[in-house]
């Protein structure tokens, strides 16, 4: 991994549109998510559907995409026949096609005259809750402590930190148990450069029921950790959150929320239609209390990204 020219967006103080949703841009492409691995069943299976689902979010506008390892884990492939290092090589995989998604979009600036941005890769830490493929990151409570924790992650962690990634996307953490965890595996693992989200349930508490500004002081300060934020959560519940999040630290701000549905974890789909919005109003809105890096989660796609992306470009 190196990380300077994410350093150096961040301390810039540049804005950095993320991209959406991987799961409801590959259902779009007609990807069937039927299974417990979710999008990490298409690193083994179909992976030029992944390749397809970044470069959308690319053309879209997006600086960033986010790899396909969220659900991908030694434990969830061993349930499906893989070795370890054949788990391993998919973990590799998940970067690799998200930097032929880069070089593609960089192609076709290229071609058509367009100035060229600098685009990175965010390397996906999905919580311990995904590998349970039981809705747990949006409860938490795992009953595991830091040091627990800390195995799962590890190997894990260190195999995506060794990639040319740009950072890792430490994301939808529901407790501060948790997050103290992949503080302390960043602090381990030298060059390593993350942003830690956590999915609350409020304006106030992670999912777990903590306060966001105790997740937020798990990981202040600490080696590795280069902006803190929330993900995968009802979007309604951002303005609260940012100034939460402001008043707790320094660092830069990441928001990426979901689209407002309830997730069914029994069922696996998403229900109803939250009260929140994911539209340049917001963007906009969330910007000036302070998030510098903003995109979607779940459900957002790349048609609702690039009518963000002009307000992420507004001075």
């Amino acid at each position: 991994m190196d990380a300077t020219a994410f350093h150096t967006a961040l301390a810039a103080d540049e804005p950095i549109l993320l991209d959406g949703g991987m799961s409801n841009q590959l259902e779009a492409q007609g990807a069937d998510l039927s299974d417990s691995l979710w999008s990490a069943r298409l690193l083994a299976d179909n992976p030029g559907q992944i390749t397809a689902a970044h470069l959308a979010y690319y053309r879209a506008g997006a600086r960033v995409a986010t790899t396909a390892s969220y659900q991908a884990t030694f434990e969830g492939f061993a349930g499906r026949g893989l070795t370890h290092d054949e788990a391993a090589d998919l973990l590799r995989q998940s970067v690799e096609l998200a930097i032929a998604a880069r070089a593609a979009a960089d192609a076709e600036d290229a071609r058509a005259g367009r100035t060229q941005v600098r685009r990175f890769i965010a390397a996906s830490v999905g919580p311990y809750g995904a590998m349970l493929a039981d809705g747990s990151e949006y409860r938490g409570r795992y009953g595991r402590t830091v040091a627990q924790l800390a195995d799962f992650h590890r190997e894990r962690l260190a195999i995506l930190a060794a990639t040319s990634s740009d950072v890792l996307a430490c994301e939808t953490i529901p407790e501060v148990e948790e997050a103290g965890a992949i503080a302390a595996l960043l602090g381990e693992t030298p060059g390593a450069a993350a942003w830690v989200s956590f999915s609350c349930r409020d304006g106030a508490h992670l999912n777990s029921g903590a306060t966001i500004e105790e997740g937020v002081a798990a990981v202040d300060g600490k080696p590795g950790v280069v902006a803190v934020g929330v993900n995968c959560t009802p979007p309604e519940y951002l303005d609260e959150l940012i100034a939460r999040i402001r008043s707790a630290t320094a660092l830069p701000i990441v928001v990426y929320p979901n689209s407002g549905e309830g997730w069914d974890a029994v069922a696996r789909r998403w229900t109803g239609t939250g009260p929140g919005r994911v539209d340049a109003e917001a963007v906009r809105r969330w910007r000036s209390l302070g998030a510098g890096l903003i995109g979607g989660c779940c459900r957002v796609g790349p048609d609702q990204l690039a009518a963000l992306a002009p307000a992420m470009a507004a001075g």
